[in-house]
């Protein structure tokens, strides 16, 4: 159909218009009665926001998007696009994307009355028919919606009351498309208001202009809620004119945080072998899911699938720094490794007073010793009584009170890491009793030492370089000394 350059020949081929709303409809229809996937990439998602989605789509509304950072709000937006009609006629050089069958501008009912059927008309794919803006204070009137332009008055020498002089802003630069506001709420209440008359009655003023521009979008705004911020809020008015609000969420559960993080994470090119163990995975994901309920987390702020996703990046590069250190091709991430993702959680973990007291490093400690407890329980419940009864732990301690110390470099070959954790008593007692099919024997005793000191059964000491499990009691008295 694209083949076609002329009114007349659209005409002929018996071309129907339809409005954004309704392409997106009949679309996601054919796509639901072929069972085909509607939003790709959205874990987690299948039984909350997809199914809403659908049914404002199918509702024909506009949308608010409502959830706090890191919530896919704007790749939902963004894949919004593949509900579009591949390709749509409009009238060659319209700047709003006239139709050809039904032209709202002066330019595009000029063309068709100067040129009746031999009107030139091109062919737009749905890929550009989308706008976005991110919402800042600074957003004016023209910027959205338009404003008169003196030096297109002046070049095509026309008065100021001249339609022609005006220059359009990106709403109707929209028309016949998807636009998406990011961060609704910072947009300023007078130019919300400005969105009322588009929203209810599909039209436009500019400048006192007495013209209708009928505009036909499909509107999507996105928000964090709005006592998350001061900055600004969602006037009521213009809350009431969006269809259907729309909640997001973070993952529920630790199997969809992961899948999230694997599929966004950024993969670098290495001639490495590296593993990152399913545990590794485990515990980065609950420092996420601790961070949300911590008290010295806001959450209000909300703690980003982005802080995991860095995370999972900075441990497959710790683990690559090892290897080229010691000249090897393959290894494994470790429990200290995770120690690597604190500039992670520091970066993006916004603290209440008490958090800010203690200081962003001490937090990001904290959460990442509240989540390998978290794992820990997991795998051994009552771990205070099992401590105190079951021999191999009591052999363990007993060990570590007759003095041994374990000193763990950062840096250390595999190898050298492995005899380190093989010379540690009853361990492989403790993991056959535990743990379920462990694929890592060497990285299960390494955890379970973090766990028992998370526990304050051991101590750990943590330097830049290294760090060292004793003794809990002989590391306080020598503190007294």
């Amino acid at each position: 159909m694209n083949d076609m350059k002329t009114l007349g020949q659209l005409k002929a081929s018996g071309y129907v218009s339809k409005s954004v709303k309704q392409e997106i409809r009949e679309n996601l229809i054919r796509k639901l009665r072929n069972n085909e996937k509607i939003f790709d990439g959205l874990i987690g998602y299948d039984n909350t926001v997809i199914p809403d989605m659908e049914r404002a789509l199918l509702a024909r509304h506009n949308i608010l998007l409502l959830g706090l950072r890191g919530q896919a709000k704007t790749r939902i937006a963004r894949q919004m696009t593949e509900l579009l009609d591949e390709y749509i006629p409009v009238i060659a050089g319209s700047e709003i994307n006239d139709d050809p069958l039904n032209p709202i501008s002066r330019y595009g009912k000029d063309q068709i009355a100067e040129k009746g059927d031999d009107t030139p008309i091109e062919w737009l794919h749905r890929s550009e028919r989308f706008v976005e803006k991110l919402a800042t204070p600074d957003v004016t009137v023209a910027d959205l919606i338009g404003d008169i332009d003196p030096i297109k008055a002046a070049t095509l020498k026309l008065d100021y009351s001249d339609e022609r002089v005006i220059h359009y802003g990106l709403l109707p630069r929209a028309h016949r498309s998807i636009f998406v506001i990011n961060e609704l709420p910072d947009l300023q209440p007078r130019i919300q208001v400005g969105l009322f008359n588009i929203l209810q009655e599909g039209d436009v003023q500019i400048r006192g202009f007495k013209l209708r521009l009928p505009l036909d979008i499909q509107f999507l705004f996105t928000a964090n809620p709005e006592d998350y911020t001061n900055r600004g809020n969602i006037v009521t008015p213009l809350k009431d004119r969006i269809g259907s609000q729309i909640l997001t969420h973070y993952p529920k559960n630790i199997e969809d945080a992961k899948a999230i993080t694997l599929q966004e994470a950024e993969r670098v090119e290495s001639d490495l072998d590296i593993t990152i163990p399913d545990l590794i995975l485990n515990l980065l994901e609950r420092v996420g899911f601790v961070a949300r309920d911590s008290e010295m987390v806001d959450e209000k702020s909300g703690v980003s699938a982005r802080m995991s996703i860095s995370g999972y990046e900075n441990i497959f590069s710790a683990v690559e720094r090892r290897l080229l250190k010691n000249n090897e091709t393959s290894g494994a991430a470790r429990i200290s490794d995770l120690y690597a993702m604190i500039p992670a959680i520091t970066g993006k973990v916004e603290l209440v007073y008490e958090g800010e007291q203690e200081g962003p490093y001490y937090v990001a400690m904290e959460l990442i010793g509240e989540a390998i407890k978290d794992e820990f329980e997991e795998h051994i419940s009552e771990p205070i009584q099992i401590f105190d009864t079951n021999p191999y732990f009591i052999e363990l301690r007993s060990w570590f009170s007759s003095g041994n110390i374990v000193e763990l470099q950062n840096d250390a070959s595999q190898e050298e890491f492995n005899a380190k954790m093989d010379d540690i008593p009853a361990l492989d007692q403790i993991i056959f009793d535990y743990i379920d099919h462990p694929q890592d024997r060497i990285l299960w005793k390494e955890f379970i030492l973090h766990a028992l000191c998370e526990y304050n059964v051991l101590n750990k000491e943590i330097w830049d370089d290294h760090l060292n499990f004793n003794d809990l009691l002989a590391n306080m008295l020598d503190d007294l000394d």
